[in-house]
């Protein structure tokens, strides 16, 4: 009896550190998937792969898949985007956003996308010093043609669309290769 308990007790220890080691395998390739998926979001990406990585812009992705400028903004630039958050395109009347969403409003769509667009890198520091330079207003130039004016309330960045129709930046500086985006609470030109 004393030896099956022998054999017993060693059994048992043999199958703890195999599953020791096991969970010790187990730990270490999580691990390794981890610190992959980590290096990966690092990667630099275009405006486009910046706005995919975010779930804020989402909407705003299937927006550019659908108005074609998705090859636009991950070409060289620089751009700053003043991209739509999702709860921005929430506040727009869902009925006329589902329209908007389809090929036979491609360029109405593009219109508004454009609008949101401005040439060239510029960060919230570039905004501030822009805004600052202006005396309190500053006139960015879309690639739609028309114009934003960018003006500081307290600490916050104001755009303005050429209707009077305002909007917040929310989100600043989130970095692309070849721009950089800032999140805004409301849809502009629309």
């Amino acid at each position: 009896m004393r030896i099956t308990s022998k054999i017993l007790v060693a059994g048992a220890a043999v199958i703890s550190l195999a599953a020791c080691a096991d969970n010790s395998a187990e730990s270490e390739a999580d691990k390794i998937a981890a610190e992959e998926a980590a290096a990966k979001a690092a990667e630099p990406v275009s405006i486009v792969g910046a706005a995919q990585r975010d779930e804020n812009f989402s909407t705003l992705v299937t927006a550019l898949a659908v108005a074609d400028l998705g090859s636009t903004l991950a070409e060289e630039g620089p751009y700053t985007v003043f991209g739509p958050t999702n709860a921005a395109f929430n506040k727009v009347d869902q009925t006329k956003l589902s329209e908007l969403l389809t090929a036979e409003k491609k360029d109405e769509l593009t219109a508004v996308l454009s609008y949101h667009v401005v040439a060239g890198k510029m960060t919230a520091a570039d905004i501030a010093k822009a805004i600052a330079e202006g005396e309190g207003t500053a006139t960015l130039k879309t690639l739609q043609g028309g114009a934003l004016t960018a003006s500081l309330a307290g600490n916050k960045v104001i755009l303005e669309d050429e209707a009077g129709k305002k909007s917040s930046v929310v989100v600043a500086d989130v970095e692309a290769t070849n721009g950089v985006i800032h999140g805004i609470d409301t849809v502009v030109h629309l």
